[in-house]
């Protein structure tokens, strides 16, 4: 049995302070042997990061894209934003990283950077810039006509953003060119379905997308050929004078096009020709759209 006189306990604050010395041995001890075995899991750029000041971080982040290392550019941005929010560099930065992210073929994360980017500084020099961007990388998305047309429907949308909010900016002309190349592919969806149909004779199904075709994108090239093929599907359907007044509303609009020339022989072979369908009809009004156009 121990004597009670000669054992006695350790305090507690020393036991604290040995508890508390053996945790840190233990862990610089596991420091020590990761380090001697040749592997850290100290990350050198994340640490230097920390430690360099926003316009060295961010004269880097240029250097990186000067030299397509995107993802350090990326990196080196992102650091900004993290370590010194809502400062002016921050606020350079956070575009610069959509522009790599776009560059890079980062799409979702350019539009989420230019979309922050939006919210936080909707009124500054870059605003039209980060719009810009989301609508390039929504229109590098743009599939194969046969496919669903959601990007080509953002592309467009966010092209006429820039158009509308910011006319007077350099990039309003490029924006307005995409607009129409993306108008312009949702056009040709609606055709492939409508020939679809036309193909399967549901020429009211086929009727019906060729008209839409007219009257949400009477710009595009796609209206030629929608109103000669409004002709073959009236025709097919005995309705000779919807596909007289489909004929007319080609030619006064595309006189020297392919299009009307083989309309106006489809309508020939019958004894029939292209005629006015009425001042208040639909046909009218859609030569009246594409005129305007």
């Amino acid at each position: 049995m121990s004597n009670p006189q000669t054992s006695r306990a350790v305090p507690r604050s020393r036991q604290a302070t040995l508890g508390l010395a053996t945790v840190l041995g233990l862990a610089l001890g596991g420091l020590s042997g990761c380090m001697s075995s040749g592997t850290s899991d100290v990350d050198a750029l994340a640490l230097a990061a920390q430690t360099e000041p926003p316009d060295v971080l961010y004269n880097q982040g240029l250097a990186n894209l000067e030299g397509g290392r995107l993802s350090e550019a990326s990196a080196k941005f992102e650091a900004i934003d993290r370590q010194h929010p809502y400062s002016e560099w921050a606020r350079k930065a956070l575009v610069m990283r959509a522009f790599a992210s776009y560059r890079s073929g980062e799409y979702e994360d350019a539009i989420s950077s230019a979309k922050r980017y939006l919210a936080l500084y909707p009124g500054s020099e870059d605003a039209a810039y980060a719009q810009y961007i989301i609508g390039l990388a929504y229109y590098r998305q743009i599939p194969d006509v046969t496919r669903d047309q959601k990007e080509s429907a953002r592309a467009a949308a966010a092209m006429r953003e820039v158009m509308e909010r910011y006319p007077d900016s350099e990039y309003a002309d490029d924006a307005r060119t995409k607009v129409r190349i993306a108008r312009d592919q949702l056009a040709g969806k609606e055709m492939q379905v409508g020939r679809y149909y036309l193909e399967r004779r549901e020429y009211l199904a086929a009727i019906n997308r060729f008209k839409n075709v007219v009257d949400v994108y009477p710009e595009s090239r796609q209206v030629e050929e929608a109103l000669a093929r409004l002709t073959e599907a009236y025709y097919a359907m005995g309705l000779t004078s919807e596909a007289q007044a489909s004929a007319s509303v080609l030619g006064q609009n595309f006189p020297d096009s392919p299009w009307y020339r083989d309309t106006y022989q489809l309508l020939q072979s019958k004894g029939l020709s292209p005629r006015d369908g009425g001042a208040n009809s639909w046909f009218a009004n859609a030569g009246r759209m594409i005129t305007g156009a």
